[in-house]
């Protein structure tokens, strides 16, 4: 199919075309086959100019998303999607992250992506869940908007509050935001709008709803801004990459405005800018959006906007840097060696391994975090990845917890160990003590840092970043951050190794 854009706007332009309607209708059922035909059918079709310009390094447009998901099920070209790397594993299925800032247009698009898959995928299921009740109801509102913009033709019966038919046999769904609800669902399409708003229930069981057919690829696409370092996009976005899903993500940079006559030197946009918007093409009116600066927070700002990173107020560790806490650094056989456990089955157990310099530097060497193991399996771990013999470890720091005896098994975890040849010693503190250990070593009052953390550590690193307090709600009373079962347990190791090690005249051992 050749471009349709001159064609469409002959029409448009002089009525008294020979069969002008009849040329028109038929392009509105006819299927674009390139990236430059699907842009131009949204404009002409829909009214919709689709931003197709990637501004900042490692972004995307919303373009690309939106030809990723269209075109996913037609073997067609998926190149030049605005994705650095997307491999074989990424176009298995058509699952896929969008991440991009407010006003965005991420729930417009996810309509067009609907509209389209209803139109030329004959028979394709398709669902819209939303993070609540009102963003499933925005996204199915502008998808009914678009049907009655001349696509009545297409439907199988009336456009119905939460459902819609099409006359091939597709068909659209709103879902509410409850397990009942969506288990039980066995459809192609699920598109998962504003995905932090998401019970983690509901998240779970939605990961079971998506089936291929012969001619259609499932797909999960999940759709958001970032809002927290440690909610569901987080998660989701951090494991896009060993799983194969693409992320398409896009800020304000790519659906802001052209600029072109305002004085860079004076715009309040301009740290963040620097000319970028000179390339745009968005939508985004530039008053706007200074307008929304001004009265955001620069951490809001950013998370929201920018899509740099999630806003950091809830944050247990907010002044942990990457950058400047996270560095190489290996073993070094002149320095004392440490190790600092924290004992799990269901949840991981996790060893650290950690040496202190001669300036006091904390230098967090390796570690290793596991599941489902038992003791056994964790000490022989523990002595093959420790890099000196076991004599030479200066001490094995754990939770004070592990010497308890369990009801099970009689003995305790600090017996098994030392059993097994690692003798462990351990001394009672606070949460909020063992916290505020760690603050000060990732920057004291005068603005030093004392700790490093090899890059080998990415559970650890993540932890660092993403441990935080409890969200609103009644356990938010507490001053004590939130057991998650997830970035808890790297921060209790370390809590117990800076507990241990600043009151080793008070650590205790016991012999058994």
């Amino acid at each position: 199919m050749t471009d349709t854009a001159p064609l469409c706007a002959q029409i448009q332009t002089n009525p008294g075309v020979s069969h002008a309607t009849t040329i028109y209708e038929s392009l509105r059922l006819t299927r674009p086959r390139t990236r430059a035909d699907l842009r131009n059918y949204l404009k002409v079709f829909l009214g919709v100019d689709v931003p197709g310009k990637k501004i900042c390094p490692d972004h995307s447009s919303p373009l690309d998303y939106l030809w990723h998901s269209y075109s996913v099920d037609f073997g067609l070209a998926i190149a030049d999607c605005g994705l650095k790397s997307k491999g074989e594993a990424a176009i298995r299925n058509a699952d896929c992250i969008i991440w991009a800032n407010r006003a965005g247009g991420k729930t417009e698009l996810a309509a067009v992506a609907t509209l389209l898959d209803g139109l030329f995928k004959p028979h394709c299921q398709i669902r819209i869940l939303g993070g609540s009740g009102e963003q499933s109801s925005r996204m199915y509102a502008y998808l009914t908007a678009f049907l009655q913009r001349g696509f009545e033709s297409a439907l199988a019966g009336p456009i119905r509050k939460e459902k819609c038919c099409f006359a091939n046999g597709a068909a659209v769904e709103v879902l509410t935001q409850s397990a009942t609800s969506v288990r039980g669902q066995h459809v192609q399409k699920l598109r998962c709008d504003e995905v932090e708003l998401f019970d983690e229930d509901v998240f779970a069981a939605a990961k079971f709803t998506t089936l291929s057919t012969p001619q259609i690829r499932a797909g999960m696409e999940l759709i958001s801004t970032m809002h927290k370092p440690y909610g569901i996009m987080q998660r989701e976005v951090s494991a896009a990459t060993s799983v194969g899903v693409p992320v398409f993500k896009w800020c304000l940079w790519e659906t802001i405005e052209k600029c072109t006559e305002r004085n860079c030197s004076q715009c309040p946009l301009w740290d963040d800018c620097r000319g970028r918007a000179q390339g745009a093409g968005g939508y985004l009116k530039i008053d706007d959006c200074i307008a929304q600066m001004r009265r955001s927070s620069r951490a809001g700002w950013e998370a929201e906007m920018l899509c740099v990173r999630p806003s950091l107020e809830n944050v247990v560790f907010s002044e942990f840097d990457p950058d400047a806490n996270v560095k190489p650094v290996d073993y070094d056989p002149n320095l004392p060696l440490y190790r600092s456990l924290d004992f799990g089955f269901v949840n991981p157990f996790v060893c650290l391994w950690i040496q202190v310099d001669s300036d006091g530097t904390v230098r967090v060497i390796d570690e290793y975090v596991r599941s489902r193991a038992t003791i056994d399996v964790h000490a022989e771990q523990l002595k093959a990845r420790t890099p000196c013999p076991e004599e030479r470890i200066a001490a094995t720091f754990c939770d004070p917890a592990g010497a308890g005896s369990s009801d099970i098994t009689g003995t305790s975890v600090v017996r098994e160990l030392r059993a097994l040849g690692i003798p462990t010693r351990y001394r009672r503190s606070g949460i909020v003590e063992g916290v505020e250990f760690i603050r000060r070593a990732i920057r004291a009052g005068d603005g030093t840092s004392s700790l490093v953390i090899s890059p080998r550590c990415v559970r650890l690193i993540e932890a660092m970043q993403c441990y935080h307090y409890p969200d609103p709600g009644p356990a938010a009373a507490s001053e004590l951050p939130f057991k998650d079962g997830v970035y808890d347990h790297p921060i209790d190791a370390l809590r117990y190794f800076f507990a241990n090690y600043h009151h080793t005249a008070k650590t205790t051992t016991r012999r058994y």
